[in-house]
């Protein structure tokens, strides 16, 4: 007891420290002047995990078409807000991307940077939603492994980011990842429009690899950083290399046994790639279509928007 004693302590004492080399400017910025929120919400998705599916067991599933494609689509303006506002405050800023350190200043380019980093951060907690249809949609099978792991860290590693580099060299890898959620999101909403869409989305498979691409440009980046002497706090460079390591690994496995693992066919080919995440996406596909109507006949219409 006395050493879960001296660890909490310890533990508080070393976030107390923490605190007096944070960001100034973003801590009474809304979900920033503490991490209980971001803990609180990452806590309740991860019940909703628990609890979705045993209040769906015995239900009709949720067909969303309509809510899918406002919040898609949704996603898309959004993504590309951010991604707008980082490149032009980076470009008005003369930022490197070889390398950039954090400017705290108030300078109206740092300040608008900063602030398209906490919007990104903010994405990644409505990004929640994703697995919420999923569930509501009863497609418990696309809730991976994969799926909750870049869900759930994303929005606690992003607060951390934003706590205390809402800048520098921050900017490259949350506006990659934003121009391909434009790309991925876009997709899920033509997706959710219907199965008549379904001939337009062959790039479908190319969205994983491009994900796969950004992961090793982040660890290149970080790489050549540290090799440098780039005065960008290594701890975040590190924490970004193996990071992306994960998800490169996670992401492989996943494109092989999508695409790879298994002989083609014609079936195969149809089914549409993941949410971001796992092996069908969160659009209303013609597969699913399929699916759906065999589950109709035995069980009735589901429950729409």
């Amino acid at each position: 007891m006395e050493v879960v004693t001296h660890l909490v302590n310890d533990t508080v004492e070393f976030y107390k420290w923490s605190l007096t080399i944070a960001d100034k400017r973003v801590e009474n910025w809304p979900m920033m002047s503490s991490p209980f929120p971001t803990l609180a919400l990452s806590c309740l998705y991860l019940l909703f995990l628990w609890v979705g599916p045993k209040y769906m067991q015995d239900r009709q599933p949720y067909t969303l078409r309509k809510t899918l494609i406002v919040y898609n689509f949704s996603m898309v303006v959004l993504n590309f807000y951010i991604a707008k506002e980082l490149l032009i405050g980076t470009t008005a800023a003369g930022y490197s991307y070889l390398c950039q350190p954090v400017n705290y200043s108030n300078d109206v380019n740092e300040v608008r940077i900063a602030s398209a980093l906490w919007w990104y951060y903010i994405s990644k907690g409505v990004e929640f939603l994703d697995t919420v249809f999923f569930i509501m949609r009863k497609k418990f099978n696309q809730v991976s492994f994969l799926h909750v792991y870049h869900h759930w860290t994303m929005f606690i590693l992003w607060w951390i980011g934003i706590k205390w580099v809402p800048g520098g060299q921050a900017f490259l890898g949350a506006t990659i990842n934003s121009c391909v959620h434009v790309l991925m999101y876009g997709y899920y909403g033509l997706a959710a429009i219907g199965p008549q869409m379904q001939k337009y989305l062959w790039w479908k498979k190319y969205l994983t690899i491009i994900q796969m691409i950004q992961f090793h440009v982040t660890i290149g980046h970080a790489a050549q950083s540290l090799y440098t002497g780039c005065p960008f706090p290594k701890w975040m460079q590190w924490a970004l290399i193996s990071y992306a390591v994960t998800f490169i690994i996670l992401f492989a496995n996943f494109y092989y046994h999508a695409y790879r693992g298994k002989p083609s066919s014609s079936h195969k080919r149809d089914k549409p790639i993941a949410n971001g995440t796992s092996v069908v996406t969160n659009g209303h596909s013609k597969v699913e279509e399929v699916e759906d109507n065999g589950k109709r006949q035995k069980k009735g219409r589901a429950k729409k928007d």
